[in-house]
């Protein structure tokens, strides 16, 4: 069946030291310390070692026959957003990776589709980006889950939704700067605990602040199956109707009547869990994703759903035709 995998992470082969040229920062650089192999500096700190399928299209190639991909949605890895840093120098990092991702678009046209990356903490400057990189034949951008623990439901974000709808930009919503990780640095919690539950934050925050509301044409797809939201979606309806002082204060609507009306991707590690959310939002609302090539991804790309005892119309369904609709495609 034709496959796409909506949710894939790539990496210039080459960094610039932007600490250096900007003087100041943990920005990512890449040690190259053997074949094939990188550390991810973030200033003397390894955050992670990476291989060369995460920055060698023709290694990526070699690996999707393997895993039975068509085609792949690359974006950039979360830490490079840098949210953090001065806006113009986001942005300058920003069109180096945009830049570098439109270059593998280009060659292999057919194999990948690309989503960008844009300084959200300067909504103007995101928004030119944005403009840019539609032009350049990208399909949408991926943000982080908040923007400096700013949720994403705050008026400075209207001017980036409403140039997303008109463009009609594909949002992937992706777990970033997990509250809380400060406290629980053991165990690998911020990304097993922090991760499912900052996507139910980005989720609430867009449903409770009306985002939907107000640009009901935008496609967003969220994260790791919607992250905590979807196994929690009868709490947060609960609290939507026992406190409206608190919970319903600037949309009225049940928090249940967006369920179908944007995207999660299938990466949820479980045959019962994938149907909880297809029983949820629909198979036309659930795409294939991976959070290829890192080791918290699937580890077989695709084989989640291959595997699910789901009719053959509703793999085909998550597998492809739904990203389409996701993508504008």
């Amino acid at each position: 069946m034709f496959t796409i995998d909506t949710h894939t992470h790539i990496i210039p082969k080459h960094l610039p030291d932007f600490a250096r040229k900007f003087g100041y920062g943990e920005f990512i650089t890449l040690d190259h310390h053997s074949s094939g192999k990188a550390w991810m500096m973030q200033g003397n700190k390894r955050f992670r070692e990476i291989l060369e399928n995460c920055w060698d299209p023709q290694v990526r190639i070699q690996e999707m026959a393997q895993h039975q991909a068509d085609q792949q949605v690359i974006c950039t890895i979360p830490v490079m957003f840098s949210y953090w840093a001065q806006a113009e120098h986001a942005l300058e990092v920003s069109q180096f990776l945009n830049d570098d991702i439109a270059s593998t678009v280009q060659l292999y046209p057919d194999k990948f589709i690309g989503l960008a990356t844009v300084p959200l903490q300067d909504t103007s400057m995101a928004v030119k980006e944005l403009e840019r990189c539609m032009a350049n034949g990208f399909r949408g951008v991926q943000i982080g889950s908040n923007v400096n623990n700013l949720n994403l439901h705050e008026p400075q974000f209207d001017e980036f939704f409403a140039a997303c709808e008109a463009l009609g930009a594909a949002i992937l919503v992706h777990p970033w700067q997990m509250m809380g990780q400060e406290h629980m640095s053991r165990y690998w919690l911020p990304w097993l605990v922090g991760m499912p539950a900052e996507i139910s934050r980005a989720i609430c925050s867009m449903i409770f602040g009306g985002v939907f509301e107000k640009y009901k044409n935008l496609r967003v797809c969220f994260a790791h199956g919607g992250g905590s939201f979807l196994p929690t979606i009868s709490r947060i309806e609960h609290g939507w109707d026992c406190r409206p002082d608190l919970v319903a204060i600037d949309n009225p609507v049940n928090p249940k009547d967006y369920l179908g009306k944007f995207w999660v991707d299938s990466h949820v590690c479980d045959h019962k869990m994938l149907q909880y959310i297809i029983d949820l939002v629909g198979a036309d609302k659930v795409v294939q994703g991976s959070d290829y090539p890192f080791p918290l991804g699937e580890a077989v790309p695709g084989e989640l759903v291959r595997s699910a005892p789901l009719a053959a119309e509703t793999k085909e369904t998550i597998m492809g035709t739904a990203a389409k609709s996701w993508l504008g495609l």
